[in-house]
């Protein structure tokens, strides 16, 4: 039984390497947030510029999900990912010789590119991977790599920080994106999109590189299930994006000290986790992703409510009490998990056809950089205006209630293309 178990671990190991690839893209996304106030006195940054620094991968998320995916399934699978983390080891390198903002601004840049490179030929990479059985479970494994890498850049980038500055921290991550790159090229065999680019089928001849990627264009955005997982991706970002990204502002006008604040923050957004694992299993054991969605943004909705409104009978107009407020933002960031690991599955079972599945995920990703980018504004612009966090509620309560209506399309498409 131990050599089966051990037997059938090797087989996944490809798979779990392509997963660490999509984590070691997620610190660079990660790596910003803890090294700001020190980069605003190296580089005299000025407000606006730090917020651009972290609104970058955003913006090239929201402008170039749907190229980049186009791109990765005509290019392959796994060469798509080598580049983007030499792209990224590249960049980060460079960024740690920068002497002024606008050069980092630009290597972010580059740097979003990179990670969009990672990151979108993921799932379709771990289809051909694993067997049918273990995708669904694979996938959510794989939907973590966002939170798990961002959790991780906030505990760890304090420390490296404290020891060697920000240019260390640089480098570090350079170096482990170069690393992640050889592991990659060494223990992933060649995707089956890229042999067939190499050993066409002589009786099937592939059209034109130009009129192959204008019918995946065509094929993915005529067809209603990337539009429906694409859609629910952005009013999930969003607000899970505007309520972890304030949390370390919401905790210092509470008191608390930096340390703590990084600490609780990193543990909400490592949690997320727990959800993206449990919709793959739940899916492999036959739970409708209608389901999964529809608990993900009930729980959303309510963990939001109970955190940040304010109720008349409380003293002086006051919220829960603060264990109360931090469980539920913990179920609020845990159980909302079980919509990204639906999601990612979604993406293969909804996608035209087995050559569109990294356009699929691009699009998806472009809309769900489209959440990211307004959700943070849009509550921050609500709360100046409102003089507090109370009513933070009604825009994540908005987005649950258009959730729930989308997962209540999906469930119908999934029907159609069942049947």
């Amino acid at each position: 039984m131990s050599a089966g178990l051990h037997q059938r671990q090797g087989a996944l190991l490809p798979a779990w390497i392509v997963v660490g690839a999509g984590v070691v893209a997620a610190l660079h996304v990660g790596k910003l947030p803890p090294a700001l106030p020190e980069l605003r006195d190296a580089l005299n940054l000025t407000l606006v510029q730090a917020g651009f620094l972290l609104s970058l991968v955003q913006l090239a998320g929201m402008t170039l999900g749907l190229a980049v995916g186009l791109a990765a399934d005509g290019m392959g699978l796994k060469r798509s990912m080598l580049t983007g983390l030499m792209i990224l080891g590249a960049a980060s390198a460079l960024g740690g010789w920068a002497t002024d903002a606008t050069s980092l601004l630009l290597l972010r840049a580059v740097e979003s590119f990179g990670f969009l490179l990672v990151c979108l030929p993921g799932p379709s990479l771990i289809r051909q991977l694993v067997p049918a059985h273990r995708i669904s479970t694979l996938l959510g494994i794989w939907s973590t790599y966002m939170p798990l890498g961002m959790a991780t850049a906030l505990l760890v980038g304090p420390f490296v920080l404290s020891v060697g500055g920000w240019q260390i921290w640089w480098w570090v991550l350079a170096g482990v994106s170069l690393g992640m790159a050889l592991v990659l090229w060494r223990l992933v065999p060649a995707d089956k999109t890229r042999v067939k680019r190499l050993n066409p089928d002589p009786d099937h001849p592939l059209a034109p590189q130009a009129a192959a990627w204008k019918h995946r264009l065509r094929q993915t955005l005529g067809s209603r299930g990337p539009w429906l997982v694409a859609l629910t991706f952005t009013v999930y970002s969003g607000q899970w994006l505007a309520v972890v990204g304030f949390l370390p502002t919401v905790y210092a006008q509470a008191g608390l000290s930096g340390g703590v604040t990084a600490v609780l923050t990193a543990f909400v957004a490592a949690i997320n986790m727990v959800g993206n694992v449990a919709a793959g299993r739940l899916l492999d054991r036959g739970v409708q992703a209608r389901v999964l969605l529809m608990v993900g943004f009930s729980v959303m909705a309510l963990g939001t409510l109970a955190a940040f409104a304010t109720y008349p009978l409380t003293p002086q107009g006051t919220g829960l009490p603060a264990s109360i407020r931090f469980v539920a933002v913990l179920m609020f960031s845990m159980v909302g998990g079980l919509i990204p690991g639906t999601l990612f599955s979604l993406a293969v079972r909804l996608a035209p056809s087995a050559d569109t599945v990294s356009t699929t995920v691009g699009w998806a990703q472009q809309w769900s950089a489209l959440g990211q980018f307004s959700g943070p504004p849009l509550v921050a612009g609500l709360a100046s205006r409102v003089g507090g966090w109370h009513w933070t509620w009604s825009v994540t309560g908005t987005c649950c209630l258009l959730g729930l209506l989308l997962a209540w399309q999906i469930s119908k498409t999934t029907q159609l293309r069942a049947s």
